[in-house]
């Protein structure tokens, strides 16, 4: 049978038209709302990669934990069964163990501070760590700074928290400092908090305010204490096999895509703040949001003595006097 050459010509033209639109997809993960500032950052990266690659990438949106919580989403990119995930800091140290001093309770001043010591040298340095440990770090997030809630009373000195049982995330720093305020750790993947708290299994919590809000905590809890003793990273991570395979220019688009995730990420949480506190009022919520921080900040002195050994006092240093 003799093909015409009109024939090839139209078929090599078709399968060129198919290669060209061949679309690669992949899955990224949170453990928290869509409505959230977690859901804006995927959403955007997703939107942004989709845009700067002509559509030859798709990246799939799962949100609260339907992949698992954190911990399996991080350990997931890793071995390669999940090309990408979004995540608090908590978890991270247990993979890549340079991050663990960012978790250091009162390093950083306000989200200013934090966010220029992300986006400069020190964020840089430790975006790089994650290379060795099977991952490519794609950008600096923010889930924002800590607060507390419970169940039990109202918050307002340190001694207050003495036999709260707080669930805390799978994080090191923060369970060791925790600790020292004489709280009962128990810690607990995201997805498993709400239930535990409506169940009494746990007395309280902590976290920004715009997972407090989005996670309907409000519903399971009564007293809210704006302590912001820790402020807490997000991140976006890659498989770095899967990212290794990208052309240079898609590693780009990947990278920038990250970046756009990071300001709607960043704006929404400002936006948290802002209205946050009336909002979880209106709800019902106890809140004292005028209290002793420096109070907080001395009953840490002996586990922040540890911290000291730990990171080295000129490493601490570095990141709390950064303009």
């Amino acid at each position: 049978m003799k093909f015409s050459p009109l024939f090839a010509l139209l078929a090599a033209g078709v399968l060129a038209s198919s290669v060209a639109h061949a679309q690669t997809t992949m899955k990224i993960s949170i453990s928290t709302a869509q409505n959230s500032h977690q859901g804006i950052a995927i959403d955007t990266f997703a939107k942004e990669v989709e845009k700067r690659t002509a559509g030859r990438y798709k990246v799939q949106t799962f949100y609260n934990g339907s992949l698992g919580g954190e911990r399996e989403s991080i350990e997931a990119v890793q071995l390669g069964t999940q090309e990408l995930a979004f995540s608090s800091s908590g978890p991270v140290p247990n993979f890549v163990p340079e991050t663990k001093i960012l978790d250091v309770p009162f390093l950083f001043r306000d989200k200013a501070h934090a966010r220029a010591v992300l986006d400069g040298p020190v964020g840089q340095d430790l975006l790089r760590a994650f290379d060795s440990k099977g991952f490519k770090a794609l950008a600096w997030a923010e889930n924002g700074f800590r607060h507390m809630t419970n169940s039990k009373r109202s918050v307002q000195k340190p001694e207050d928290l003495k036999g709260l049982k707080m669930r805390t995330m799978e994080n090191p720093v923060h369970i060791a400092a925790y600790k020292s305020f004489g709280i009962i750790t128990t810690p607990m993947a995201f997805p498993e908090v709400f239930t535990a708290l409506q169940q009494g299994t746990v007395d309280g919590q902590e976290n920004p305010l715009s997972v407090i809000i989005s996670a309907k905590f409000d519903q399971v809890q009564k007293h809210l204490s704006l302590t912001g003793h820790v402020y807490s990273p997000a991140i976006f991570v890659m498989n770095k096999a899967a990212f290794d395979k990208l052309p240079a220019a898609d590693k780009q688009a990947f990278l920038d895509a990250a970046k756009e995730g990071t300001k709607a990420n960043r704006a929404r949480v400002d936006e948290d703040d802002a209205k946050g506190v009336a909002e979880l009022r209106a709800k019902g919520m106890t809140v004292v949001d005028t209290l002793d921080k420096s109070a907080f900040v001395k009953a840490l002195t002996p586990v922040n003595a540890e911290f000291e050994k730990q990171f080295g006092k000129a490493n601490i240093d570095r990141i709390r006097n950064a303009k």
